[in-house]
């Protein structure tokens, strides 16, 4: 984050923002940077890349499902833009962390003893940690002790729209983020790509929740996508995979998504609609 902290410095904060008094190095002026950058970042990410699916690609029949809420999407927004500044203190905090030296995040590919096959070994190694890890954070949420006063929040959408992908109570939303945050203090990681992939899983994060069901036949078993998703929003105790369906397989939380199988809410909503046009 001291790349994006550096530019930030470079561009805004020093010549519009700061007195020239308070030094880029000091640690409060970083923090007070790094909370402004984090929710202004979140929030420019979420809306862009939510509005554009759901303009794209989110299937609009959704919208007459009878489980789909009054206002929905403005509560998934409003939810959302309440949350992101909390979520944003603790992460703020690790970045302070990670501009201070103390993660193992790196500038030099060409320093590294394997280079950019290095940084392609840490790519598959990020997704892999943090989709195990994710799971059995998210199976803590469902316990019921921790569900009613935290993630239900998230699941008062059951048949959500690419603005709930980030709907949370806030200390939900870091604990689901806690993983991407854990792998550079233990792996070494390249801070540029590091970057990328933080993007990168926003980004998958909205694309579970648009409603569209379209993988390849060859993935359908092995991707945890919007198909999956959908049904862990609809039946609670399955699929809470983040990438892929290894851990739901060996946590015995695997359901093959009823959208795959004609049964899916389209599929009985239309079914219903039929029905009811035929009476």
């Amino acid at each position: 984050m001291d790349v994006v902290l550096s530019y930030a410095d470079s561009y805004v904060l020093t010549p519009y923002v700061y007195p020239d008094t308070w030094r880029e190095d000091d640690p409060w002026r970083q923090i007070a940077s790094l909370e402004v950058i984090v929710s202004v970042g979140a929030y420019l990410l979420y809306f862009t890349v939510a509005t554009l699916n759901y303009c794209c690609t989110f299937d609009k029949r959704l919208l007459r499902h009878p489980l789909f809420l009054k206002n929905q999407i403005q509560r998934e927004i409003l939810c959302t833009v309440i949350s992101v500044p909390f979520v944003g203190i603790p992460t703020g905090a690790i970045f302070f962390l990670e501009v201070k030296g103390y993660s193992k995040l790196y500038d030099n590919v060409g320093d590294t003893r394997l280079g950019y096959a290095g940084v392609l070994i840490s790519m598959l190694t990020f997704i892999a940690f943090t989709d195990m890890v994710i799971y059995w954070t998210h199976r803590l949420l469902h316990h019921k002790r921790v569900y009613k006063n935290l993630h239900k929040i998230h699941h008062n959408f059951k048949v959500p729209t690419p603005f709930a992908s980030h709907a949370f109570h806030p200390l939900d939303g870091f604990m689901q983020s806690l993983p991407y945050h854990i792998y550079p203090f233990l792996f070494p990681l390249h801070k540029v790509t590091y970057l990328g992939l933080f993007v990168f899983v926003n980004i998958w994060t909205v694309s579970i929740h648009d409603g569209n069901y379209g993988v390849p036949e060859s993935l359908k078993s092995l991707v945890n996508g919007s198909a999956h998703h959908m049904d862990h929003h609809l039946y609670y105790n399955y699929n809470y995979g983040q990438f892929f369906t290894l851990w739901d397989r060996i946590g015995g939380s695997y359901r093959y998504p009823s959208s795959f199988e004609g049964c899916g809410p389209i599929d009985q909503m239309l079914a219903k609609e039929t029905e009811s046009a035929l009476k």
